[in-house]
């Protein structure tokens, strides 16, 4: 018999080979393992000398992966600042020294080399250990860790590696009890001495007791050895520093998910399924540790009092949680007694009130894990489900167990079938082929599934696995049949109430998941760098088709659950859950390297969704509130499409439609308000998730246009379907301009095909958007008139004859005309005359029908559009002048105005501001009104032109301007220089000052009077003494005013007077005004 050299043999240290084991070993190491040295000393009378010694030998660990689970978070020590790691760097570096291994205790000093900062330290370790099991660590160090440190890992991996290096004593007790009364007596005399000062306390006192007949350690028969091994009432597990457990999980809670704290939460319960692996009872210890810890969270009773929702990393942590106490339960080897203290714990926890809801805010709707039916009333009200909390799923997994006889067979075997003699008619425990099946509620199948694995029954987990594969796919064939005798009723009503209100995808179980990582597992390489993982196919064990793999199944598994019809769940997080799940799976398909048969049985299980009616969110009829399928059709549109391209765009096609909002979106644009929760309720359901629903269908689309480009009837029904199917303006935008994009490369010439599509989807958004708010639509309507030059001069003439379905008259003549008539297009066009002309007729026609329209905003614009064409710009004129009376503001006419002065039309701008100047009122106090400036430039125009038209605008002032300094302003300007110097033909200038005391000059001149007597009055009213300064001021200027009339300064000393007799009560302030005017 031959062994490979890794097994190394205590007598032929690094041999190639090995002799057998001597029975004594053999039986030693199965002792060693499974009993309690009590136990062995009980039984037997007297072991001899060489069995104790082979039996200490085997009590140590052998497995450095143990080592590795208890050193490390990773299962496999990778990082350099590992303790495991460091712990081999120190004993392969010669720091493990003076290992002297007495009974069940091994001790030795490793030394930590010197640093630049730090001397180098030798630390004493001591282990105990029992049953292959290390029971209690003690270092030098002071290691305060969950985890064993580099020195613990040193000292076990030499006794590991090298055991015949190790000094290998029997228990102290075994070597005391051949020692006589004077050898006790030095020894115990030699041990005083050399520890005087730590041990003759403690022996003084074991004396005075020992001397003393009726002390308690008289009344004991025998002693304590710490050597000897634990007792036969002991438990036998690894250490685990209880506290350390509990103070991480509590000091990384505290972190509220920050600092990497949920990275290393997730790396504890990674460690917990490690330890269940291993079949290691600490798993679940250090799940109750972690899980108590939890649920002593502060937080959880603040959420509560507030009712606001924990964080989502919280939310996963607390489902992992839940997930894992669900395997410990499964757990096919626990003890009752061990399921029964379990069972009243997860009850104890979800009992208090502050325990986490199974889907957050809302009662379940999800059968529970014992029962496959589903309920049949949807809307059953909230308040009558009962309480399911993350618990809730463990308890349920309590009552189920491992004893049906069915369920033994399949696990136990890779080729139970039923006999060839009977396959005939149904049957609820094979398939027609005689392969077994499991008729079980799903995820509580595969929560058997994950909790086999997780417990290191790897192959009995894959036989379950594959005996449900086979009963989905029976059942998809029997509802496939079905759907074929309903079909022809179904189409006629487009609608199915028939879906499965617990979905497989975003389940707290993960059966889908759970299934697929089972599958891959025994496929993946392990020579493979880890990311990204290898895979290979391995035969299915016992399956009659010898193409089938179990590579193959876990695809098709993952389909068939992905492409299930099932209703959105309730609740913010539960539809969440769903996104995050769905993305998870395609993430880890993704990972396959798809080879023929992959390939085919993507095409087989894509063609069954497809006609698998009510049953597949993939069939031809769904209902309402069905789950979307876009993210789970972008990975098949992308997989198959290399190889069966038809089949590619027929699934994503299918896939496009979202029901829930198509019942209500109507012609105009739903855009986002409807992102959580709805507008009308009867009408929406509560899909909080909307807005990612919508995007994942937009990418979808847009997916399908990149790998039409340059089909053109692939275009046209891929264009066909997102103007049918998608109801955001905002998302058709981001396709346009996605399209855009694609269509015109870089570097090469633009695809014209796509580009068409590209303007189609533009002019949706432009007729969706047309009547509504949209934050977007200035740059939509910039966009749309590049992507429109683009196409052609053909597309610009097109929204220009169109705009009114389109744009409104503003963006009609300020954006699209403009850009159209502007310089740069007409070069990136190359147009000729004759097209520059049409292009500009077009324009022209749309800027008088936008100034009719909206004279107020478009008539500067239609003005300038028709410059070059006089009998356009006149009809523009005409617009104005007939739309002043009634429609536009003076801020709109004085720009007009100007800019007809700008053109050199000084008579037309003369017209249309005295037209503006009607509209206008300008109180006493609004002296620094935003019109003032247009008033000053509409009275120098009057001026320029002549006193004819100073004279006709003058009195339009004066009824319009009530404040004293802007008429001042425009009396004194009117006075400096003569009127008509802008030159007008045909006129005659006298190039003559005019004189305030005639007309019209008279009538402002009074008017300004009369404004600062009215303004003074007002001010006095409610002056305060910190304003008398600026009031002296402003009488100042009043009296410049007032001079320039003929018996002016009469008229303000008067004014003066009648201030000083009406005021007379403010005393100080009627000082100063005599102080500076007598």
């Amino acid at each position: 018999c031959r062994f490979p050299a890794a097994a190394r043999c205590p007598g032929l240290p690094g041999s190639r080979y090995r002799s057998p084991e001597s029975l004594l070993d053999c039986a030693a190491k199965a002792v060693a393992e499974k009993w309690a040295f009590e136990r062995v000393e009980e039984r037997f009378e007297r072991i001899p000398e060489p069995v104790q010694r082979r039996i200490v030998y085997w009590s140590f660990p052998r497995n450095e992966k143990e080592i590795c689970m208890y050193s490390s978070f990773q299962s496999v020590g990778t990082g350099d600042g590992l303790p495991f790691r460091r712990g081999i760097r120190l004993l392969e570096t010669g720091c493990v020294e003076n290992v002297l291994q007495v009974g069940f205790h091994l001790s030795g000093t490793v030394t930590e080399p010197a640093t630049s900062s730090e001397p180098e330290v030798t630390h004493k370790v001591a282990i105990s250990f029992d049953r292959c099991k290390i029971t209690s660590v003690t270092c030098g160090c002071g290691n305060r860790d969950i985890f064993y440190c580099a020195h613990v890992v040193a000292l076990s991996l030499y006794r590991i590696r090298k055991p015949e290096q190790v000094k290998l004593r029997l228990p102290i007790s075994e070597t005391l009890f051949q020692m006589n009364r004077d050898q006790l007596q030095k020894l115990v005399q030699y041990l005083i001495t050399a520890h005087h000062t730590e041990v003759l306390p403690t022996a003084q006192k074991l004396a005075d007791e020992i001397l003393s007949s009726n002390s308690e350690i008289n009344q004991v028969h025998g002693a304590p050895d710490p050597t000897a091994g634990a007792s036969i009432d002991d438990d036998n597990c690894w250490h685990l520093d209880e506290d350390q457990v509990r103070e991480q999980v509590k000091q990384f809670l505290s972190q509220g998910g920050y600092y990497g704290s949920g990275k290393q939460l997730n790396s504890m319960f990674a460690k917990v399924r490690e330890m269940l692996r291993m079949r290691d009872s600490n798993g679940a210890r250090m799940l109750t540790l972690i899980t108590e810890q939890f649920m002593a969270d502060p937080r959880l009773s603040l959420w509560r009092q507030q009712g606001t929702g924990m964080t989502d990393k919280c939310r996963q942590l607390w489902d992992e949680l839940g997930a894992l106490w669900v395997c410990v339960v499964l757990n096919p080897h626990c003890k009752s007694e061990e399921k029964s203290g379990w069972l009243k714990q997860l009850k104890k926890w979800g009992d208090m009130d502050v325990c986490p809801l199974e889907d957050g805010n809302y009662g379940s709707e999800l059968p529970n894990i014992t029962n496959a039916l589903p309920q049949s009333n949807l809307a059953q009200d909230s308040l009558s489900r009962p309480r399911r909390t993350v618990f809730s799923r463990a308890v349920e997994a309590c009552d189920l167990h491992w004893q049906d006889s069915h369920l033994q067979r399949i696990i136990s075997s890779d080729f139970y079938m039923s006999p060839s003699y009977q396959r005939e008619g149904e049957s609820l425990l094979f398939n027609p082929q005689g392969l077994p099946l499991w008729l079980d509620h799903v995820p509580t199948a595969c929560a058997r599934v994950d909790a086999l694995r997780s417990h290191g029954y790897s192959r009995e987990a894959l036989r379950l696995a594959v005996a449900i594969i086979n009963t989905l796919r029976l059942q998809q064939q029997r509802q496939m049949d079905i759907y074929k005798h309903q079909k022809k009723e179904l189409l006629q009503r487009g609608v199915t109430s028939t879906t499965n209100l617990e979905g497989w995808v975003g389940h707290p179980l993960d059966p889908i998941g759970c299934l697929f990582i089972t599958l891959t597992e025994t496929c993946r390489s392990t020579h493979s760098d880890p990311r990204p993982p290898v895979y290979a196919h391995v035969p299915v064990w016992g399956s009659p088709d010898s193409g089938e793999s179990y590579l193959t199944l876990a695809l098709e598994v993952a389909l068939m659950g992905m492409g299930q019809q099932r209703i959105m769940p309730e609740g913010l997080y539960a539809q969440d859950k769903v996104c995050r799940n769905e993305e998870q799976i395609v993430a880890k398909l993704q990972e396959l390297e798809l080879d023929d048969l992959l390939v085919q049985t993507l095409r087989k299980q894509a063609v069954q969704l497809l006609e698998a009616g009510p049953f597949s969110g993939l069939g031809e009829v769904i209902h309402r509130e069905s789950v979307p399928m876009h993210t789970f059709a972008k990975y098949l549109f992308s997989a198959l499409l290399p190889h069966d391209a038809d089949l590619a765009y027929k699934v994503a096609l299918r896939a496009m439609r979202l029901p829930v909002l198509e019942s209500s979106a109507g012609s105009g644009d739903v855009g986002h308000p409807h992102h959580g929760i709805s507008i009308v309720p009867s009408r929406y359901p509560r899909w909080f998730t909307l807005g990612h629903l919508e995007s994942q269908q937009c990418e979808l689309a847009s997916t399908m246009l990149t790998a039409a480009k340059g089909d053109m009837l692939r275009l046209r029904t891929v264009l066909e379907a997102i103007q049918k199917n998608i109801h955001s303006s905002s998302l058709i935008f981001k396709l346009a301009q996605d399209a855009f994009k694609i269509a015109t490369p870089a570097d090469n010439p633009p695809d014209i095909t796509l580009l068409n599509v590209a303007l189609e989807l533009g002019l949706q958004v432009m007729r969706m958007t047309l009547s509504t708010l949209n934050w977007r639509r200035r740059e939509m309507v910039r966009w749309l008139v590049t992507c429109a030059t683009e196409v052609g001069l053909r597309a610009l003439v097109s929204i220009l004859q169109s705009w009114y379905t389109l744009f409104t008259p503003t963006e009609a003549t300020s954006i699209v005309a403009a850009t159209v008539m502007s310089h740069n297009t007409i070069l990136r066009l190359s147009l000729d005359y004759p097209q520059r002309e049409e292009l500009a007729s077009c324009a022209r026609t749309l800027a008088l029908q936008c100034a009719m329209k909206d004279p107020q905003n478009c008539a500067l614009s239609a003005l300038t559009l028709c410059e070059k064409d006089h009998i356009a710009f006149e009809t523009a004129y005409q617009i104005v002048i007939d739309a002043a009376s009634t429609g536009m503001t003076y801020s709109q006419l004085f720009t007009i105005a100007r800019y007809m002065e700008h053109r050199g039309y000084p008579l037309r701008s003369f017209k249309l501001a005295s037209l503006a100047m009607t509209h206008l009122n300008l109180a006493y106090n609004q002296d620094t009104h935003p019109a003032i400036n247009d008033v000053l430039w509409a009275c120098a125009l009057s001026h320029s032109l002549g006193k004819n038209e100073l004279a006709a605008i003058i009195p339009l002032v004066v009824k319009s301007v009530h404040c004293a300094t802007v008429l001042s302003d425009i009396l004194r300007r009117c006075t400096m220089t003569a009127p008509g110097l802008a030159g007008i033909p045909g006129r005659r200038n006298s190039g003559k000052l005019m004189s305030t005391d005639k007309a019209p000059l008279r009538q402002l001149l009074d008017a300004t009077i009369s404004a600062y007597i009215n303004t003074t009055h007002s001010r006095l009213t409610h002056i305060s003494p910190r304003h008398y300064g600026e009031f002296i001021e402003f009488l100042s200027k009043a009296r410049v005013t007032f001079l320039l009339a003929q018996d002016g300064h009469i008229q303000f000393d008067q004014f003066i007077d009648n201030l000083k007799q009406i005021y007379k009560g403010k005393k100080k302030l009627m000082m100063l005004v005599r102080e500076r005017f007598g």
